[in-house]
């Protein structure tokens, strides 16, 4: 068999290879912008959520300090007193308590003491993952598919080589420098991309 068939056999057959890397990237790189719109989805949720709380602690404050105003200004019967300050204790204790709710909606169950489970999550407490880790994820997740990206695009440039490498059939050097090419910036393109894999998520 002639030397430059077997360039172009072995370039063909590394080619093959490569596409089906490009495939399997860009496979990965689907299923991560998946999680990216699902990370963004639970991080605006979860924003809204905080929001809420945070709305119904400021009520609740407003409606403790006119209470205890109230309660100053000698407006209020004696008798009238004791009933006005369980109305304060109990306002108190609804601040604290969505304090405490913003606290694990913020961090997440995982980041809190068990004891501090206020919030529970479809009837189930220690289930919340936290606002602050969901932008985690997603930070996370979009650095990984731009990292990702950017070995896609080192792949494509190899197969390019592989197939300028396949069509000058007549000079064998040039198959051997382009498919050289193509071999050395493919393994740019997996570097990469495991690269930005094991640093980012790991």
């Amino acid at each position: 068999m002639p030397k430059n068939s077997k360039i172009e056999n072995r370039g063909g057959a590394i080619i093959i290879i490569l596409v089906a890397l490009l495939a399997v990237m860009k496979v990965v790189n689907s299923k991560l912008e998946e999680k990216i719109a699902n990370a963004n989805y639970k991080h605006v949720s979860y924003s809204s959520w905080y929001n809420a709380k945070s709305i119904k602690q400021i009520l609740k404050e407003n409606q403790r300090d006119y209470l205890e105003s109230l309660r100053g200004t000698g407006l209020v019967a004696e008798d009238k007193m004791e009933q006005l300050d369980f109305r304060i204790h109990m306002t108190e204790d609804l601040i604290r308590k969505y304090d405490e709710e913003k606290t694990e909606i913020l961090l997440g169950s995982d980041n809190i003491p068990r004891a501090s489970w206020s919030q529970d999550l479809d009837g189930e407490m220690g289930q919340i993952v936290g606002l602050r880790t969901w932008e985690d994820i997603g930070l996370a997740n979009r650095k990984l598919v731009s990292q990702i990206d950017i070995g896609i695009l080192f792949l494509q440039i190899g197969i390019l080589f592989g197939v300028l490498g396949l069509i000058i059939d007549e000079n064998r050097r040039m198959q051997e420098v382009f498919t050289a090419f193509m071999v050395g910036v493919a393994f740019i393109g997996l570097g990469v991309c495991f690269y930005g894999y094991f640093t980012i998520l790991y």
